[in-house]
């Protein structure tokens, strides 16, 4: 994932920043607790295709 894309994107439900997990190929909002798929290098912003992160998985990223 290019960093200056990942530094422009957001959150498109809560407007927060994304970080990106290369082992999953997802964008991560922790707020929101949703990882946006990336697809053939296109990431997938919308929320109907987001999955719901495990209460365990958002502790992984907070720290």
């Amino acid at each position: 994932m290019d960093k200056r894309l990942l530094d422009i994107l957001a959150c498109p439900v809560t407007k927060g920043p994304l970080v990106y997990d290369k082992k999953t190929d997802e964008l991560i909002s922790v707020s929101a607790r949703l990882a946006y798929p990336v697809r053939d290098g296109i990431p997938v912003m919308l929320e109907e295709e987001a999955r719901r992160l495990t209460d365990d998985e958002v502790e992984s990223y907070r720290k």
